[in-house]
């Protein structure tokens, strides 16, 4: 028996305890999303003993990973075949592992234009409440529902089962990039970007920030070059330090205060509401920082979000008990109860994590 099979053995054993014996169990690997979400419940579950790359064919653009295996390891084996993880993930630290990375599905600068993690998840191993090891992927299996369950997993934080093993697609790094700025109102970026988005540019990021418009051109040499002399604007120095700026949340916006993650559809027109945005994926997702959050006030910006076609989540900072979450619509709410039922039927997984 292998290291791997050992630990996955007690993994299983620990989880059917946990059934039996009616406890709770907080998935958890290198704890630097602790603060996203609702509440956090029951024993803590160290993922990080499992881990490790399995394979990874960079002719083939896929690289399979254990739920513990720390990010920073990836991206540096990526790096030296000059390969990505291209929706960008957060780095909030050097603890954070790829099975924390799907979890979340959090995305950075790149997801508008290249996908979200779960375009990239093309299969995975759950560990699901009956302490059972359930792969899904390649030819893709389903449950009686007809749902994708490894794409599924994909911002289910945790809530489902124990993501064992992770397959990612992975994309070469751009040939050439170049950043370019325009001093702009917000409502002449958004007009700006929604323009150019039926365009061939090729445009990677976007960020509007206190009138200051910034945008990332990836790709061959001449297509960023003429990208350039198209649009004008001046050249950004040092735009990697921004961009990962962003990606990292280091950028200042995101210091202090209670933090609004508005998802709108691109083309909705600038949301007035107190406090600074700042603007991505262009015109997408709007960051909203405010001073803090009671219940009128989040009532308030959820359902202006709302009537612009969008949800609100209340990202970090603030009042949790105003749900941190966009209310669910009815038949929403009852397929996440059939998918919690189907493969946590005990409810011991991150109770309480999202709703």
């Amino acid at each position: 028996m292998t290291n791997e099979s050992y630990i996955a053995g007690q993994f299983s054993d620990r989880i059917r305890a946990a059934r039996d014996d009616g406890i709770r169990l907080r998935l958890r690997g290198g704890g630097t999303k602790d603060w996203y979400g609702q509440s956090l419940d029951g024993e803590v579950f160290d993922t990080r003993a499992y881990a490790g790359v399995v394979s990874y064919e960079p002719t083939e653009l896929v690289i399979t990973a254990r739920c513990g295996t720390p990010l920073a390891e990836i991206e540096a084996l990526l790096a030296q075949h000059h390969q990505m993880l291209a929706f960008e993930p957060p780095r909030y630290g050097a603890a954070s592992t790829i099975g924390g990375v799907v979890a979340s599905a959090l995305s950075g600068p790149r997801r508008a234009s290249a996908g979200a993690v779960r375009d990239f998840v093309l299969g995975a191993v759950l560990m699901d409440g009956h302490g059972e090891a359930l792969r899904f992927g390649g030819q893709v299996m389903k449950n009686v529902a007809g749902y994708d369950v490894s794409r599924l997993l994909a911002g289910s934080l945790g809530t489902l089962g124990l993501i064992l093993e992770v397959s990612l697609k992975v994309l070469p790094v751009p040939l050439r990039e170049a950043s370019l700025r325009f001093e702009m109102s917000e409502i002449d970026a958004l007009r700006h970007l929604n323009e150019w988005a039926g365009q061939p540019l090729p445009i990677s990021a976007s960020c509007w920030h206190q009138g200051v418009l910034t945008l990332r051109l990836s790709g061959a040499e001449a297509a960023v070059e003429a990208a350039q002399r198209k649009l004008g604007g001046a050249p950004l120095p040092d735009d990697a330090a921004f961009w990962t700026s962003l990606r990292d949340q280091t950028h200042s916006h995101f210091d202090g205060g209670a933090l609004w993650r508005l998802s709108v559809p691109p083309a909705a027109s600038a949301i007035i509401l107190r406090g600074e945005q700042l603007i991505e994926w262009g015109g997408a997702q709007r960051w909203l920082k405010v001073e803090s959050t009671d219940a009128e006030q989040a009532a308030g910006i959820r359902r202006a979000v709302a009537a612009a076609g969008g949800h609100a989540t209340l990202f970090r900072g603030g009042d949790k008990s105003v749900g941190m979450f966009h209310p669910l619509a009815p038949v929403v709410a009852k397929i996440h109860e059939r998918l919690k039922q189907s493969f946590d039927p005990a409810g011991i997984f991150n109770p309480g994590r999202m709703y």
